[in-house]
C-alpha cells in the first residue's frame, strides 16, 4: 500500500488524533452503510452507533468521513462487525477496537497520518517498531 505524500509541512499529529478525527468516523460511515444494507432504518443505526440521524445521512451520502478508504480485508471485518453489533449492540466498543486494530495493521492509519500530519517515510511509530505485513 503506497503512502500518500504530504504536500506541505503539517502539524505533528498523534496516532490517537488520527483515529478520532479520521478513522473512527470512517468506520462509523461503513458500519452505517452496512447496517442500512441489512435493512435497518437510519434512526435505528443512529441509536446503535450513538450518533445523530443527520450524521448517518451524511455518511450514506458520502458528505462526511469520505477521505479514508479501507482495504478489502478491513471492509470484510467491518461487515462482520456490523452483523455482530446488530445482534448485540453492547458489542460496539469491542468491535470498534477490533476495527481500529485492523486499520493499524492494514496501514490505513499510516496513510492518513502521512497525509495530514507526519512527513516521515518508513515511520513505525504506531506499530511500536514492529514490522507489519500488509
Amino acid at each position: 500500500m503506497a503512502l500518500i505524500p504530504a504536500t506541505k509541512p503539517l502539524k505533528q499529529l498523534m496516532p490517537q488524533e488520527i483515529e478520532v478525527w479520521y478513522i473512527i468516523p470512517a468506520i462509523r460511515r461503513e458500519l452505517a452503510k452496512s447496517m442500512i444494507k441489512k435493512g435497518l432504518k437510519q434512526k435505528e443505526v443512529a441509536k446503535i452507533l450513538g450518533i445523530t440521524e443527520a450524521a448517518v445521512s451524511q455518511y450514506i451520502k458520502q458528505k462526511r468521513a469520505k477521505d479514508v478508504v479501507f482495504t478489502p480485508e478491513t471492509m470484510s471485518e467491518i461487515e462482520k462487525s456490523a452483523e455482530a453489533i446488530i445482534k448485540n449492540s453492547s458489542q460496539i466498543i469491542s468491535e470498534m477496537q477490533k476495527l481500529l486494530e485492523s486499520a493499524k495493521k492494514s496501514r490505513t492509519l499510516c496513510q492518513i497520518h502521512y497525509k495530514y500530519g507526519l512527513n516521515i517515510q518508513n515511520c513505525e511509530a504506531c506499530m511500536g517498531g514492529k514490522e507489519v505485513k500488509t
